[in-house]
């Protein structure tokens, strides 16, 4: 193989450095290119003879991928890949891979202090506090957490430690997912439940689904209105499984008892955005997968899944 194709190029990244993807790929002999690609143009350059590409952001087109001479391999950083066209990498048998298991326990505590905060009520009783009004009652329905369905809308890695996260406050638990059995989810202690059941019956709704074309807006006017009235919904997934006009006009209007969103479809959120004056509401700004241990583990465990390449391994997260 010549020089040209043992180039192993990160088309771009946010991290302070590439240290973990060095420690795990100095020994194999091949190049390690930090490119920060900024457009197309750069994107092209980059990649053209590149053996792996491992991605965090940039938009890796079909127009990118027929550009691809050499290419054996991409890797997103991260568990969502709709910045990929997955269709041009299979028409080229580029396999693509991403990172499902570096930041569980961040994105499920994330999702469960966005859950019990808002179904607690704390973020409308601080407001009240602040304002100089003493209850002891908070503002709206509260049930007790053990009286309470906590519904998680698909049953990957992440939504079942959420649910065992929930276990432990004693909700009741269930989840929608056609792609698992009704006796696995039993054995976890959940509750297979339909789609329709989980908007109509849920105290909690936690989203943990990929984003594809039947997930897209999923949650809409139409679905928030099936929803109860002190229902909390939680998305720390992807933001297009949200229409946020939608979700912020339910929420103005009381439609749902409040909402804890860390994805947008467009990020950052805009300014003018209606979903920033909605009530009840917590915004994060795309952070649920962070610790201080995440941001390492995904790096080396993208790097990890080039290695498996070059040693004739099995790639271990293949996505398509």
């Amino acid at each position: 193989m010549d020089s040209s194709s043992k180039k192993i190029v990160i088309t771009d990244h946010g991290f302070s450095n590439i240290n973990p993807e060095r420690a795990v790929l100095e020994q194999s002999g091949y190049e390690l290119i930090d490119a920060q690609c900024k457009n197309e143009a750069d994107l092209l350059a980059a990649t053209k003879d590149a053996f792996a590409l491992i991605v965090q952001w940039a938009p890796i087109t079909e127009t990118i991928i027929r550009n691809l001479d050499q290419c054996r391999l991409i890797v997103r950083y991260g568990i969502g890949v709709d910045n990929l066209d997955l269709n041009a990498a299979r028409e080229r048998q580029i396999p693509v891979c991403n990172v499902p298991d570096y930041c569980i326990d961040e994105v499920s505590d994330h999702a469960m202090a966005l859950a019990m905060a808002l179904h607690r009520q704390l973020l409308s009783t601080d407001k009240r506090v602040r304002e100089g009004v003493w209850k002891i009652i908070p503002p709206g329905t509260v049930p007790a957490c053990k009286d309470a369905l906590f519904t998680t809308l698909g049953f990957g890695r992440i939504a079942r430690v959420v649910l065992k996260k929930a276990a432990a406050f004693t909700f009741k638990l269930a989840a929608f997912d056609p792609f698992v059995s009704e006796e696995d989810m039993q054995a976890l202690g959940v509750q297979k439940i339909t789609f329709e059941e989980a908007l109509a019956n849920s105290d909690i709704l936690s989203l943990h689904l990929p984003l594809n074309d039947k997930t897209y807006h999923l949650i809409n006017r139409e679905s928030l209105l099936n929803m109860k009235s002190n229902a909390v919904l939680i998305n720390t997934s992807r933001g297009g499984l949200i229409n946020t006009i939608d979700l912020a006009q339910a929420l103005t209007e009381n439609k749902i008892g409040g909402a804890g969103i860390d994805v947008f479809e467009q990020e950052p959120l805009p300014d003018e955005h209606p979903i920033r004056q909605a009530p009840n509401t917590i915004i994060t700004s795309h952070t649920a997968w962070y610790s201080q241990r995440s941001i390492p583990i995904l790096q080396q465990f993208a790097a990890e899944e080039v290695l498996r390449l070059i040693n004739g391994e099995p790639l271990k997260n293949q996505v398509a």
